[in-house]
């Protein structure tokens, strides 16, 4: 059993003219092994500044709160440390890696994540499988990362480095945008395994219920200002479906006197 613990993060985010824009404004939020969390909210309510502060992106700074893995100080690690540690972060816009061949990416990555290299007779058989279960050509081992793949491809390629590398915690950052209903079943399955598994913690981030009719949270966190505002389970994914955030975001508007 693995443990992610948000308490009060406040981050800020790092302006080109070098000021600190504020957007996280305390945060507290628990993701044991074998949850599945969605947190759900309107474009700019800091979704994704939690995901990349979790994960060490240097554009954003901490300036309040705590992020530890299993008792382990999270904020105090560097990004790759993070990684072996058994932090994951699905991108939303995953970048592409010029000269980098995905089998290359991917062995590595394993190896970094493990400590030990993966035994070659095996190894193959994994990542062939794992590609032909997100419908991926297994051509695609030998292209370079994301380079050239469609928004579609590169979601899976992001899932194919989910099943493989099983972290202890993973974020995955608005994972159905750009996906068409056949990629976002694929995608949808392909996280469900892992979730089926038991051994790794999910937090789900994005704008729309749609891919919550293919994975089940346990639990759904409306975020909204830049902080946890309400929670509840699957039903309150069902509510904002058919009420939109507007009462949230007026809500918090109310309370900020704007």
């Amino acid at each position: 059993m693995s443990t992610l613990e948000i308490r009060n993060l406040q981050v800020s985010v790092k302006l080109p003219e070098g000021q600190l824009k504020p957007i996280l404004a305390g945060v507290d939020l628990t993701v044991n092994s074998g949850e599945t969390h969605a947190i759900m909210g309107p474009n700019g309510s800091g979704k994704s500044t939690l995901a990349y502060s979790i994960a060490g992106h240097p554009k954003y700074e901490i300036t309040g709160g705590s992020v530890t893995l299993d008792g382990e100080d999270v904020l105090s690690m560097t990004v790759d440390e993070r990684a072996r540690a058994g932090l994951f972060l699905a991108m939303q816009y995953p970048v592409e890696v010029p000269g980098v061949s995905v089998a290359n990416f991917l062995r590595t990555a394993k190896t970094a994540v493990d400590g030990e290299a993966p035994k070659l007779r095996t190894w193959a058989g994994e990542l062939r499988g794992a590609m032909e279960r997100l419908q991926m050509d297994p051509s695609f081992a030998q292209r370079n990362v994301n380079e050239g793949f469609s928004g579609g491809e590169k979601k899976r390629h992001e899932i194919v480095q989910l099943e493989l590398l099983k972290p202890k915690v993973a974020i995955l950052d608005e994972t159905d945008s750009g996906l068409d209903i056949d990629a976002l079943r694929v995608v949808s399955e392909g996280v469900n395994r892992v979730a089926a598994e038991g051994q790794t913690g999910l937090l789900l981030i994005t704008h729309y219920t749609r891919i919550l009719r293919y994975i089940k949270p346990h639990f759904v966190h409306v975020f909204v200002g830049g902080r946890i505002v309400e929670e509840g389970g699957p039903e309150l994914a069902e509510k904002l479906e058919a009420e939109g955030y507007e009462r949230y975001v007026a809500a918090a508007a109310g309370a900020t006197g704007a």
